[in-house]
């Protein structure tokens, strides 16, 4: 199932992507069905994929807004320097990290598919980072990573936007540079966790104006999606409808000479075969 959340009419639903259309479940099945996280919570998949059965589609994907397919996560868990090549292009000859880089976003930092990015006045220095990104569908605390994939409801994408001289404003986080509003993305849809054999050769692209600036798949995760919830989840308690961003392979904006940073026109695309394409242009902000 292909899982969305959107606005039609002024009104925010849940929906599911069928036939190339949207079937509004939140009017079909009413109370308990407004949002993806409430689906998650009821542990409410399995009715909403009999209610899909032979159903058809009550709007076209042009009528809608789309919105992030979670609106209201408790938790949004981002992972840094997660891929091989990655630690790499830092060049500092250090050697692979022990544990993962862990560092939280906020909801408003992003906007849904075809959505607009937002440069802030503050800086020109907003770079792009196409993940893979987990979405929890089981509570879980302390969970052994042989139990871990099935705590997932599904995969989206995220473009994980950076304002770059902001990340470095403090000494040891980099929470600054990623929570500007509207600068990163999230969409277009959850992917149920029922499409994938596996998730450990899960392509992940970023293209710029149709240029491809990023390409590489989770078989070169240092840390592969079942002990990213392992570890997370002893000192954290995961929540249906909480969302890590897996980190970002090499190829942002920042690691060119001179860096290529998004400016106003741009078009961002972040792209996974299993999973669809999250597509955003770029504004600058005005106040």
């Amino acid at each position: 199932m292909r899982l969305l959340s959107f606005e039609y009419g002024g009104r925010n639903a849940l929906g599911a992507v069928v036939n190339n259309g949207v079937v509004d479940l939140s009017a079909r099945l009413g109370d308990g069905f407004s949002s993806l996280r409430e689906v998650l919570e009821r542990r409410q998949l399995d009715v909403v994929r009999a209610a899909l059965t032979s159903a058809d589609p009550d709007y076209s994907i042009d009528e809608i807004q789309f919105l992030p397919p979670v609106v209201d996560p408790e938790k949004i868990i981002c992972i840094g320097v997660n891929y091989v090549k990655r630690n790499a292009e830092y060049k500092d000859d250090s050697a692979l990290p022990k544990y993962p880089s862990v560092f939280m976003r906020t909801r408003d930092s992003l906007v849904g598919h075809q959505q607009p990015l937002v440069r802030p006045p503050e800086s020109i220095q907003l770079d792009y980072e196409g993940e893979i990104a987990i979405i929890i569908g089981r509570e879980g605390r302390r969970i052994p990573q042989e139990q871990a994939i099935d705590h997932i409801a599904g995969l989206s994408l995220i473009n994980e936007g950076s304002i770059r001289d902001w990340l470095r404003h403090a000494k040891f986080n980099v929470t600054q540079g990623k929570n500007f509003e509207r600068t990163g993305s999230f969409g277009p849809w959850m992917v149920s966790a029922d499409e994938f054999s596996d998730y450990t050769n899960l392509l992940i692209q970023t293209q710029v104006n149709g240029e491809q600036r990023q390409n590489d798949t989770t078989a070169n995760l240092l840390f592969p999606f079942s002990y990213l919830l392992s570890y997370l989840s002893t000192f954290m308690r995961l929540k249906p409808g909480d969302i890590i961003s897996t980190g970002t392979p090499n190829g942002a904006g920042a690691r060119f000479d001179p860096p290529r940073y998004l400016k106003p026109g741009d078009i961002v695309e972040v792209d996974s075969p299993a999973i669809g394409k999250l597509s955003n242009g770029v504004v600058d902000e005005t106040i």
